[in-house]
C-alpha cells in the first residue's frame, strides 16, 4: 500500500509540474496548425507531423524549409539533426526501462520530447525505479494538448490571440528551467547543464536559436561526459599508528 501511495503521489506532482507545459504547449500548437495552413499543407498533412513527428522545434523548422523549397531529403536530415537531443535522452532513459517489453520501449520513444523527459526523470528518482503508467501521464501532459490544439489551430487559428500577446512565450521556458535545475543532483549535471546553456546561448546568438539549441544539447552533456572526476579525498586508515 506505501509503495501505491507513494506512485499516486509522484503522478500527482507530475500532473501539477506539468500543467503549465500543457498550457503552454496548446497555445503554441495553435500557432503551428495556422502557420502549417498557411504554408500550403492540409489537415491531414498536418496533424500528422503533429502525431508522428511530435516535435515542436522541428515541426516549425520545417514548415520554413518547406516554404523555400527545399527537397523533402533535405528537410528529413535538418530536421533529424535538430532533434539529435534526443539521442541523449534515449540514452538516459535505457537503462530504467531495462527489462520492458520491445513494445512498451518503442511507444515510450515515440512520445519522448523535452517535457516528458524531464518530468519522467523527476518522477523515476523519485520512486527509485521506472514506472510505466507514470511515464504515460509525463508524456500525455505535452502530447496531447500538442496534438489537439494542432487541429484548432489549423481550423480556427486566425481567431486565437497571439501566445506572445497573452505572455505565453514565458510559461514554457520558465517550467521547463524550474524542470532542469530539479534534474541537477550531481557533479556532472551540473558541468552538462552549465556548459550546454553557454554554448547554446553563444550559437543562437552568433547564428540562430535552433542551432544553439542543437549544439548546447549534444556539447554540454560530452563536455560532463569526458571531463575527469576530481581526484578522491583520502581519508585516514582505522587503527594507524596505533
Amino acid at each position: 500500500m506505501a509503495m501505491v501511495e507513494g506512485v499516486r503521489a509522484v503522478r500527482r506532482r507530475v500532473v501539477a509540474d506539468g500543467s503549465a507545459i500543457s498550457l503552454s504547449a496548446a497555445a503554441f500548437a495553435i500557432v503551428y496548425g495556422l502557420a502549417a495552413r498557411q504554408t500550403g499543407l492540409s489537415l491531414v498533412e498536418t496533424m500528422a507531423m503533429s502525431t508522428l513527428v511530435l516535435g515542436g522545434a522541428s515541426q516549425f523548422a520545417a514548415l520554413g524549409l518547406i516554404a523555400g523549397g527545399v527537397p523533402w531529403a533535405g528537410i528529413v536530415v535538418l530536421t533529424g539533426l535538430l532533434n539529435a537531443r534526443h539521442l541523449l535522452y534515449s540514452a538516459s532513459l535505457a537503462p530504467w526501462f531495462a527489462g520492458t517489453s520491445l513494445r512498451v520501449r518503442a511507444a515510450a520513444a515515440h512520445v519522448l520530447t523535452d517535457e516528458t523527459y524531464a518530468l519522467a526523470m523527476l518522477a523515476f528518482r523519485s520512486l527509485g525505479r521506472a514506472d510505466v503508467g507514470t511515464y504515460a501521464i509525463a508524456a500525455a501532459m505535452p502530447v496531447i494538448p500538442w496534438i489537439g490544439a494542432t487541429a484548432i489551430g489549423y481550423l480556427g487559428g486566425s481567431l486565437m490571440p497571439d501566445p506572445h500577446v497573452l505572455g505565453m512565450d514565458v510559461v514554457f521556458p520558465a517550467a521547463m528551467a524550474g524542470l532542469a535545475v530539479a534534474l541537477i543532483t550531481d557533479r556532472s549535471a551540473l558541468i552538462a547543464a552549465v556548459a550546454g546553456t553557454a554554448i547554446g546561448l553563444v550559437v543562437a546568438l552568433l547564428v540562430q536559436p535552433s542551432v544553439g539549441v542543437l549544439a548546447g544539447g549534444l556539447i554540454g552533456p560530452l563536455i560532463a561526459l569526458f571531463t575527469p572526476a576530481p581526484p578522491a579525498v583520502p581519508t585516514a586508515r582505522a587503527g594507524l599508528g596505533s
